[in-house]
């Protein structure tokens, strides 16, 4: 019998060592509704062929009573459009998802996380997302199994179709949200506003192929918050030379899987800021000051050599 009663959209690629793992985990919960999303091969990778049909194979293969939805891209569509496609997709047709990534390694518990909350906050528009990652595990926030967040983590996540709604990957509002005051009420400091200005601006130029940037910012612009665990339900075991955008493995992201016991709500829906602000800084402010310094030794550079060049004509 079905462990949840929420649908499961599960993505995949072409990498059937991770997806054979991350598979084994769903064919656990035997769900009574899949959908399986997959891209295509890349036109400068051969080998992207076989190993998408192996992929595929092992998808195939379903052994207990479920409704199967396919949608299989022949051409590859890469990160942003395959899952934003994939996501119209599926909720075209459902009105909630528990989301997966073939990297993706989840615990039984974030099946029933999201099942839990999927119901409890379906009618709650301030609630947009339910993750399966803490990437603060060491840290209680709050007085319930999970915390508020205004960061979408989707290593293993949930919504709905009345949250994907608002998702638009090109960022339209985002000029007239940067010379709103409501943009320094979303990042009240100048490193955060610096930091997502860029990050942002990025993605609206196409210079950023993926789906997660943009969703955060439409999560983020229309208020939407993520019920966030105290335990840490998902493990991304993509980080290697597989991997499209995770190939070396980065500390601050190696969290195990953690219990998160029984199910105690919080008392209150509201972003918690000290929780925001340690995620940030932990997870984003090392890599924003790295660019910084890199930018300004390029800088000098430039104007070392510029200085070099002027020296030698007079």
């Amino acid at each position: 019998m079905p462990t949840i009663s929420s649908p499961i959209a599960y993505f995949v690629f072409n990498r059937p060592r991770h997806t054979r793992k991350t598979f084994a985990v769903i064919r656990g919960q035997m769900p009574s509704q899949l959908f399986i999303i997959a891209d295509g091969p890349r036109e400068k990778y051969p080998e992207d062929i076989e190993r998408c049909r192996k992929v595929r194979e092992i998808v195939e293969t379903i052994d207990w009573p479920c409704k199967v939805h396919r949608n299989y891209s022949d051409t590859n569509l890469g990160c942003k459009r395959r899952v934003s496609s994939g996501l119209d997709w599926v909720f075209s047709q459902v009105d909630r998802a528990i989301i997966l990534e073939d990297d993706c390694f989840a615990s039984a518990e974030f099946f029933s996380f999201c099942d839990t909350l999927l119901e409890f906050y379906k009618d709650n528009d301030k609630v947009w997302v339910v993750s399966g990652n803490s990437l603060q595990p060491e840290h209680q926030r709050g007085d319930g199994s999970y915390y508020f967040s205004k960061y979408p983590d989707c290593w293993g996540w949930a919504t709905w179709q009345r949250a994907w709604q608002h998702y638009q990957g090109d960022l339209p509002f985002l000029e007239e949200w940067k010379n709103s005051p409501r943009w320094r009420e979303c990042f009240p400091a100048r490193v955060e506003q610096r930091y997502w200005d860029r990050i942002f601006n990025l993605v609206q130029r196409g210079k950023i192929d993926t789906w997660d940037f943009p969703w955060t910012a439409c999560a983020i612009y229309g208020g939407g918050l993520a019920a966030t665990p105290n335990a840490n339900l998902v493990q991304n075991i993509g980080f290697d030379a597989e991997g499209t955008h995770t190939t070396t493995l980065d500390e601050r992201f190696a969290y195990d899987i953690t219990p998160l016991g029984s199910m105690v709500h919080p008392s209150g829906i509201k972003a918690d800021v000290q929780a925001d602000e340690f995620y940030f800084q932990q997870f984003f402010v090392s890599r924003y000051r790295l660019w910084q310094r890199l930018i300004r030794k390029l800088k000098g550079n430039i104007n070392a050599l510029s200085w070099k060049s002027n020296a030698k004509k007079t």
